[in-house]
């Protein structure tokens, strides 16, 4: 009850004429993020981030977690129209629902598409509610040791249950950290690797980092790759809609698994694109027509959507409740809070009640004006690909600098901002992943300021990280999750030489 009081106060927060107005224009701003390749949830919300420091914290988070939703169903436009996925998590989209469209089902496919994120996202939504305080309300008891081992916990999880190279994986995290380290150190004030630069002491502003690594190094991609679009128009009818509503339930399964799938991934640091992969395999591993996916099957596009969205939304929870991003957007959104002047983390739920709930409600109104937006504009946003990518670049390169240059009105923050741009385009050409590097740029300081904390608590015994039965748990765990892919590969090796000895001693009939 206590969460449901809460739940109608942040209604009563976000109920006003002007925050309705931003949830309409972050919702449209993200379909356009959504549906422009080379664009993106993160980058968008990163782009547009600078405009909002003039606004209130709550109306300000309000529009930048609307563009994210907004972002998370423009994807699927693109996906199921013209076979390019607007974001990386509507990879697993086109498979079916570019061949829905060929097969002039465009309609039933982004219907089904926009109604599977919507519960998708409401699930992750409706566990956020009731979570988030629960999470904040245990992690009160945290001390320097406990949040440096949830620190490492996080970086652990990116690097042994991420998807890629571990050793990629760690190189990306370890350049996010040296770049978090420039500037002045905050326990000793002094400069670190300044290189006699005046204007490094305030180290790189994450923000700069992020439009460059996002927005100007995934531009650099598309011009490489000479993107030209060609698809089907849409239009949605009404009756398509109600018969494709009906045919839902049918695969209620599918969706309870590829939201518990989604949310899942979206607290651990897997992510959306991930979540969308592995629901869309079980999907086609356990459904009756899982040999005909990939022709055209209404469960392909259900179960990557459904999974996508409810990852999406849950990486929002440890953000709040822990000040640890479980996405590259919510990492954004995270810089976000601190230039705001608040603290995510515990204490957030504690000292900005108003801001908390105010943001878990416009998740639950951001969602469903995002279904209506989609479901009544499909052929506006599908018309913005008919004009050609040759203009639309050149756009989105100058939105960027504008972005740069308003967070600190300093020139050399474009250059930073191109420079962190070749930085993403070299990331992407040579399979490096971006997200650890964003991940210690933001959290870096935090991590190391806890780490030394606990090290002048403890005169530099390096037991107190096993010190209580929370701590060690936790550091036990990070240290398992580090070294996974070497446990699982060991375990791998045992079990089937167990099964081949048993089967040997089985008798014959």
């Amino acid at each position: 009850m206590e969460e449901l009081n809460s739940l109608f106060h942040g209604f009563s927060v976000i109920l006003t004429p002007m925050n309705i107005l931003l949830m309409f224009v972050g919702i449209i701003l993200g379909v356009l993020i959504g549906v422009l390749p080379g664009l993106g949830g993160a980058n968008g919300v990163a782009i547009l981030l600078p405009l909002t420091f003039a606004m209130p914290p709550t109306s300000a988070i309000i529009m930048l977690s609307c563009i994210y939703w907004g972002a998370l169903f423009g994807g699927a436009i693109t996906s199921i129209l013209f076979n390019i996925p607007g974001e990386p998590w509507s990879v697993a989209t086109t498979f079916d629902g570019y061949p829905m469209a060929q097969n002039g089902e465009a309609g039933a496919a982004l219907t089904a598409a926009f109604t599977s994120s919507f519960i998708g996202a409401f699930v992750a939504v409706v566990m956020i509610t009731f979570m988030a305080p629960l999470v904040a309300k245990f992690a009160l008891k945290f001390g320097p040791p406990e949040f440096f081992a949830v620190y490492l916990l996080t970086f652990c999880s990116f690097v042994g249950m991420g998807k890629g190279s571990p050793f990629k994986i760690l190189a990306s995290m370890t350049i996010g950290f040296a770049l978090a380290a420039v500037g002045m150190d905050t326990v000793t004030g002094q400069l670190r690797l300044t290189f006699g630069f005046p204007d490094l002491m305030r180290g790189f502003d994450f923000l700069i980092a992020v439009i460059g690594l996002f927005g100007i190094g995934e531009i650099l991609i598309s011009m490489e790759e000479g993107l030209a679009f060609s698809g089907k128009n849409a239009k949605i009818d009404p009756k398509v809609v109600l018969a494709t509503w009906k045919k839902l339930p049918k695969y209620w399964l599918t969706t309870v698994r590829s939201s518990l799938i989604g949310i899942w991934m979206g607290i651990t640091p897997g992510g959306a694109t991930p979540a969308s992969f592995m629901s869309y395999g079980l999907a086609k591993k356990m459904s009756r027509d899982g040999h005909k996916f990939g022709t055209g099957q209404l469960e392909g596009v259900i179960a990557p959507e459904t999974a996508a969205h409810a990852a999406g939304t849950s990486a929002m929870l440890p953000m709040l409740a822990l000040g640890i991003p479980g996405s590259p957007t919510a990492a954004v959104l995270l810089g976000g809070l601190l230039i705001w002047g608040l603290q995510p983390g515990p204490l957030l739920f504690v000292e900005q009640k108003d801001f908390v709930w105010g943001l878990i409600a416009s998740m639950y109104l951001g969602n469903l004006v995002g279904l209506i937006v989609v479901l009544t504009t499909v052929p506006l946003f599908a018309s913005i690909l008919r004009i050609p990518f040759s203009i639309i670049a050149p756009v989105i390169v100058v939105i960027c600098a504008i972005g740069a240059y308003t967070v600190h009105n300093a020139m050399l923050d474009i250059w930073f901002m191109l420079l962190f741009g070749v930085m993403g385009y070299l990331f992407k050409k040579l399979d490096y992943p971006l997200a650890p590097l964003v991940l210690a740029l933001v959290l870096g300081d935090k991590a190391e300021d806890s780490f030394r904390q606990a090290m002048l608590i403890s005169q530099g015994d390096m037991s107190i990280l096993w010190s209580n039965a929370l701590v060690g748990g936790i550091s036990t765990l990070a240290l398992i999750l580090l070294f996974w892919p070497l446990i699982s590969r060991l375990l791998g090796k045992v079990l089937p030489q167990k099964k081949k000895q048993f089967d040997v001693e089985q008798p014959v009939d």
